[in-house]
């Protein structure tokens, strides 16, 4: 399973349709599982369920097909099991070697399916660890199985790591993160997110829409929802915060680190459609006499979005939003063509006039069009810097709010209603 997860899914003629993500499979009271389809990643990350029946062969790393698909966005209908999602990772006993005698526990890590005689795809073997033993740095005994020789705990029972799961999550975007998460049962998601890093669990709440968000907050206890607000970017944890009622985002902000709290506080004192409710209030600010050298430096930082990168805020002291007078913006293609001793003061651009606080949203996208921006400084009526609205800001507040899950169907491939297609 794990040498078939990620392979290629072709056609007949060899025109690459999309990447297997995961084998879908059902119990049955007696034999082993009988696998029903894959679910397959095609063009636009989206997850399609192709029916075993229209698969004519697996093998030598790569999955072909009849060619026709359904392009539905995948669902898991009850009784259904994902392999990789649910699966892999399980806590399961064997079968003792003598009448009698205790049976093993073990781990589910990885499975293999094969072709029955009657052209059935089935879940054949498994291969699994048993507890590690006293001795240090042991990682305990491993074996291949027969499915027979396992039995496997009733639902509810056992727990289910998701050490194995995550792997396959390691390098995916954020976007997809989100997604995979979202595709999950309810209970293995809260295990894979309680698994996952603080800062990745943020990554995928900031592309999860709000009543996603609000469904997987209300599962987490507070001092982690915290830490991971902590994470993320002020403006989308102050969106996030606003949707709560309010005895439960002051309790979160309790919690959180009291620098990031403030950041976050601030925020929540502008209406959601305005400059100030949009922007973030952590931009580059460096001081008039600081050199093109030191402005490329801070620009270059993993952390810094690439809108957020795309120039440095020049004011007078304190550099700390709300910070003082603001002077200018440097941007990145023109401090390119200075020499790196260059101070900044005699290269910011002081035409470009920044929006106040209160501007509407409508009017902060007119100005980023006007000039051709990706991010607007946005001022207090003391002319002090604040922060800064990207263009990803504006975008995100004036889309539909299920934007994140429409369906653009790729050309050329099948449609359907169902899963009707060969199942």
């Amino acid at each position: 399973m794990g040498r078939l997860a990620g392979r290629g899914v072709f056609d007949p003629v060899g025109e690459r349709i999309g990447k297997v993500r995961d084998v879908l499979i059902v119990f049955r009271s007696a034999g082993a599982p009988r696998v029903v389809g894959l679910i397959v990643e095609i063009p636009g990350k989206r997850r399609v369920f192709v029916p075993i029946g229209r698969v004519t062969s697996i093998g030598s790393g790569q999955v072909i097909t009849t060619g026709l698909i359904n392009v539905r966005r995948f669902e898991q209908r009850g009784g259904e099991t994902r392999m990789i999602a649910e699966l892999i990772g399980r806590d399961v006993q064997l079968v003792p070697e003598r009448p009698g005698a205790p049976a093993p526990n073990a781990r589910i890590e990885d499975a293999a399916i094969d072709r029955s005689r009657t052209g059935e795809w089935l879940v054949t073997e498994v291969f699994v660890r048993l507890p590690k033993p006293a001795a240090p740095f042991s990682r305990g005994d491993s074996r291949i199985v027969r499915w027979p020789e396992i039995a496997m705990p009733s639902t509810g029972e056992g727990s289910r790591s998701a050490e194995l799961l995550i792997q396959t999550m390691v390098d995916l975007k954020p976007a997809d993160l989100a997604e995979a998460l979202l595709e999950l049962p309810g209970q293995r998601m809260l295990e894979v997110v309680g698994e996952l890093a603080d800062d990745r669990v943020a990554d995928a709440l900031e592309e999860m829409s709000e009543p996603d968000q609000l469904a997987l907050l209300a599962q987490m206890p507070p001092d982690r929802t915290a830490d991971v607000l902590d994470r993320m970017e002020p403006d989308d944890a102050a969106d996030l915060i606003s949707a709560l009622p309010t005895a439960k985002g002051e309790e979160l902000l309790d919690l959180m680190e009291p620098e990031e709290a403030e950041d976050v506080r601030r925020l929540l004192e502008y209406d959601a459609d305005t400059a100030g409710g949009l922007m973030s209030p952590s931009p580059i600010v460096l001081s008039a006499e600081s050199s093109v050298a030191e402005g490329l430096a801070m620009i270059r930082r993993a952390e810094i979005p690439p809108a957020m990168a795309s120039a440095v805020y020049v004011t007078h002291p304190p550099y700390e939003t709300p910070t003082g007078e603001y002077l200018g913006m440097a941007h990145f293609q023109r401090m390119l063509r200075f020499p790196p001793h260059e101070r900044l003061v005699s290269l910011i651009d002081t035409e470009i006039e920044p929006v106040s606080v209160g501007a509407s949203a409508a009017e902060v996208s007119r100005r980023l069009a006007s000039y051709d921006m990706v991010a607007m400084p946005v001022v207090d009526d003391q002319n002090r810097l604040v922060g800064v609205v990207t263009v990803d800001d504006v975008l995100d507040h004036l889309l539909p709010d299920d934007w994140r899950h429409a369906d653009d169907e790729p050309a050329g491939q099948q449609t359907g209603t169902g899963r009707g297609l060969g199942a």
